[in-house]
């Protein structure tokens, strides 16, 4: 009998009869089907067979697809639900997760995942869990990378959304991927420094990398390595490259580049801005700019450009509270934007 998890905000349970309407106007709903394969419109006697099936298992089971209901821990409304798929004797889980948009925004997917990951390692004792998704959806993404997930590939032409057939992005966990992800650092650093990428350091400055989700914002490592040693006559900016690694507490955690001022392009370009997914979200990022900031103005420059590409994830609103202005260009898609500098 499966025993309902609680966190700080959610209470994770097994479905009841009174879940079909809920879940009926949830999967029926145009934005979450969006990415789904259930035929639309979805009924509610569909809903209610769905149910139906529900109630009749106790818990997971090997081979089969069991559901939990996501619902408020005080009040009890529901919000979405978690699906799940045990295999190879239950040691192994596949993961979904739906819901409804009224409460998108908020964490309770992420929240919920991650409640349910840590049932899986610590008491159902699972070796590994994946998730699976359409390319487009980065929401769906943002969830399993903020639980540690790791992309591990990409299938193509293997989901079908009803009549039309996409490819499918495979995320995976292993209990030491886990375990890593549960004892990264999140302090903010007592020391970021800029340091030069010397032959010593180029492993560990090469296997720095983004969440997946995020390479449609920042390239990945060996495209800005290579970029760093030649850099591309096609591009508005070719100066010179100036770069470095980031190391926070003596550890490499980031890279940043700039193109040099030129004759053609007078002032600095910030070009790559790159912290590694262990170690986002504690402040590494502004400490590093401070310091970049100090060395443009080195060169005399009383102002600095960069770009970013619009959309959920961007990094648009940090360098909007950094000061960066958008100057109304937009180059190949990208926002351009202006931070004045005082000298």
């Amino acid at each position: 009998m499966f025993v309902p998890i609680r966190t700080d905000r959610l209470l994770l349970r097994p479905f009841r009869a009174g879940d079909v309407a809920a879940l009926h106007e949830r999967r029926g709903h145009p934005e979450v089907a969006r990415y789904g394969s259930d035929a639309l419109p979805y009924t509610r006697d569909q809903a209610a067979e769905m149910v139906e099936g529900l109630l009749a298992m106790d818990g997971p089971a090997d081979g089969e697809w069991w559901m939990l209901v996501i619902a408020d821990a005080d009040s009890g409304a529901t919000y979405g639900d978690l699906a799940l798929h045990m295999t190879w004797g239950c040691r192994t889980a596949e993961i979904g997760y739906t819901l409804h948009p009224d409460h998108w925004g908020r964490g309770y997917a992420t929240e919920a995942v991650d409640a349910l990951v840590d049932w899986l390692f610590e008491e159902a004792g699972v070796t590994r869990i994946e998730g699976m998704l359409h390319p487009d959806n980065r929401p769906s993404a943002m969830v399993l990378e903020r639980a540690g997930f790791l992309f591990e590939g990409r299938t193509r032409s293997s989901y079908w959304v009803r009549d039309e057939v996409s490819d499918d992005l495979i995320y995976g966990m292993t209990r030491p991927d886990r375990e890593a992800w549960r004892a990264r650092p999140r302090n903010r650093p007592d020391e970021v420094r800029l340091v030069e990428v010397t032959g010593d350091l180029y492993d560990e400055v090469y296997s720095l990398r983004t969440h997946k989700s995020q390479e449609s914002f920042v390239a990945p490592m060996p495209k800005s390595l290579s970029q760093a040693l030649l850099a591309p006559t096609h591009s508005e900016h070719p100066a010179t490259p100036w770069y470095r690694a980031v190391a926070a507490d003596g550890v490499i955690a980031g890279f940043v580049m700039v193109a040099m001022p030129s004759p053609e392009d007078p002032e600095p370009f910030l070009w790559r801005l790159l912290i590694d997914r262990m170690h986002q979200r504690r402040g590494i990022a502004s400490a590093a700019l401070d310091l970049v900031e100090d060395e443009v103005r080195s060169w005399g420059a009383g102002g600095w450009l960069t770009s970013w590409v619009p959309g959920r994830g961007s990094p648009g609103p940090f360098y909007l509270a950094r000061g960066f202005v958008p100057t109304g260009e937009v180059d190949e898609g990208e926002i351009v934007a202006r931070q004045p500098l005082e000298r």
